[in-house]
């Protein structure tokens, strides 16, 4: 029955597109703030931005007939947040980026105020379809749906909203302002599809959870999938499952005792996104997050710096998920103005459960190492305390760099008081990078990145290992930015995370460290993509020929640099 519905359903609206004439363009009728000049002084060579201009959260990223689609939140007319459509670009690689038409624009009662973030589903008969929130005419945030005009179109450049259904999901009963940015949907043994939509109680964050048989008339459950006390306002929910064992990705509806499931939520009191690893149970349509994934505002983060907004997506052509993630200025709001332009997306990650079972690994698409050009390696090089070595042969304002550090001794590492375990970005900043110890554990070692030769400027890139009761050690990864730029008025906050490794298991302890540098972007991968840390960075001195990369080490014994790789990254062909 509801497969018939359905068909019905999307007869009729292939009837309608065909004689969809379009609406007029309410861009043309915004006043324009667009900038005359773009700096390019920052602007990154193979992360995703558009040539100038604001642009926010992705959405709706998917795959379709060959192509890759990124939908993303952007302000036509200037720097700043505001006037916002869903700008569209199309790739066949993840990496060179074409820019087409916006995709969804405000023209209609439903979205009249704002189209803001949301998801693409594709669904059982190979129809791509998006749902999105719209601010109506009362103010109020709404979930609306959008098809392609042209399903024979190989890039679907033009989105149609249809009038008769829209809006799909009005807030009847709870707060209208909180009530945000819908999920992939996914499609239950019982031929329901569910999906969530952001929204709070108070200070209570929730995943509230609607059911559909046609995909058009959606209907309440009388309970979240999932909340959470004093976590604030859920922004952005991704809920999908990953398999128990393996790093192949699965489609948003798989379910089953093989997999687990992951739910993401942006917190929009913090700006930072948190993930817990737990069980879907369907019969309930409840979700349970493990014992081991914290589910308090303080939980797992797919990345301990500039990341936020994010959403992932199953790439059916290589089976995996993928994770894009939004990485805004650690600018001032005038120097964003003056540049012209404002964000970036993060590098693509492939996404899939650690063999432990509690907490995710992201590591760069493989599409990416196509950009690698000149290589250079640095093998076996001991490192004493207090040693610093400069990385040279590459252009470091545009590199990947892989290093793996083998650790002789520890036993100078320091004792971390248990407050200290669970606010790792404050043990980062109180000690920071200094060549004295300072009570600072083992350490600090690691990457001094987009640094002046006389390193009056440079983003420290480290490790630093601890001890806690038990005598078992913790390693603590940092991104330092207090000395990142000359500038005074931009950000320089430190960033750190915790790296869940067993330093004790083998021979020679060791610990990995990849870095992503593109002019003023440092993205970080400890461990094997572990744990994350972005960054956005403002040199004055170490720009483009006068960028430098060293290697340090100031921990209080020797360390040797097993092996490490450093590439020029080419230029993609952005937008």
């Amino acid at each position: 029955m509801a497969a018939s519905r359905f068909l019905l359903l999307l007869c009729y609206l292939l009837v309608f597109l065909h004689g969809f004439a379009g609406a007029s363009h309410i861009l043309e009728e915004l006043n324009t703030m667009e900038p005359t000049y773009v700096n390019q002084q920052h602007r990154t060579t193979y992360h995703f931005q558009p040539p100038k201009n604001w642009m926010n959260d992705p959405n709706g990223p998917m795959y379709y007939n060959g192509v890759y689609h990124l939908f993303y939140q952007y302000n036509p007319y200037g720097a700043v947040w505001g006037n916002i459509v869903w700008a569209h670009s199309v790739s066949t690689d993840l990496v060179n980026w074409q820019p087409l038409e916006p995709a969804i624009y405000p023209t209609a009662p439903f979205d009249i105020k704002g189209c803001w973030s949301g998801s693409a589903t594709i669904l059982p008969n190979h129809t791509p379809v998006i749902l999105y929130t719209g601010i109506d005419t009362q103010g109020r945030q709404v979930q609306n749906l959008a098809l392609p005009k042209n399903l024979s179109d190989p890039l679907l450049r033009q989105w149609v909203k249809p009038a008769q259904y829209n809006p799909i999901i009005v807030p009847n009963g709870l707060n209208a302002s909180s009530f945000r940015d819908p999920t992939s949907a996914w499609l239950g043994k019982d031929g329901h599809w569910r999906v969530l939509v952001g929204n709070k109680r108070g200070k209570r964050g929730m995943a509230l959870l609607y059911r559909s048989r046609d995909f058009v008339w959606w209907v309440k459950a009388k309970h979240p999938l999932h909340s959470s006390k004093d976590t604030g306002m859920w922004e952005c929910p991704d809920f999908f499952p990953v398999l128990k064992k393996g790093q192949l990705g699965l489609d948003t509806s798989v379910n089953g005792l093989h997999v687990k499931h992951v739910l993401k939520v942006s917190l929009d009191d913090l700006k930072h996104d948190y993930y817990t690893v737990g069980t879907y149970l369907p019969y309930k349509d409840r979700y349970v997050p493990d014992n081991s994934s914290v589910d308090d505002g303080t939980s797992l983060r797919y990345d301990y710096g500039k990341f936020y907004a994010s959403k992932t997506f199953f790439d059916g052509a290589k089976h995996r998920r993928i994770l894009w993630g939004w990485m805004n200025e650690s600018d001032s709001v005038n120097n964003d103005v003056a540049k012209g332009w404002s964000g970036v997306q993060a590098i693509p990650r492939t996404l899939w459960l650690d063999k432990s079972g509690k907490q995710l690994v992201q590591w760069p698409i493989v599409e990416i190492e196509s950009l690698r050009g000149k290589k250079v390696d640095i093998i076996d090089k001991v490192l004493g305390s207090g040693s610093v070595v400069e990385v040279l042969g590459v252009t470091t304002a545009q590199a990947d760099v892989e290093v793996t550090f083998e650790l002789h001794s520890l036993d100078q590492a320091d004792i971390l008081d248990s407050m200290s375990l669970t606010q790792p970005q404050l043990v980062c900043s109180k000690l920071g990078c200094s060549n004295t110890k300072q009570g600072g554990g083992f350490g600090p070692f690691g990457l001094f990145v987009l640094a002046s030769k006389d390193q009056e400027e440079r983003t420290a890139v480290f490790f630093r290992i601890f001890k806690k009761a038990g005598n078992q050690h913790v390693v603590l990864m940092c991104s330092d930015h207090s000395r990142s730029s000359l500038k005074e008025d931009v950000d320089k906050t430190a960033y750190g995370g915790f790296v869940d490794v067993d330093l004790a298991h083998g021979p020679k302890p060791t610990l990995s460290l990849r870095t992503l540098i593109d002019h003023s972007v440092v993205e970080s991968f400890g461990e094997g993509g572990k744990t994350c840390i972005s960054s956005r960075i403002y040199p004055v001195k170490a720009l483009g020929e006068n960028a430098h990369l060293y290697a340090f080490n100031y921990a209080p014994a020797p360390i040797t640099i097993s092996k490490l790789s450093a590439w020029d990254m080419s230029t993609a062909k952005i937008n």
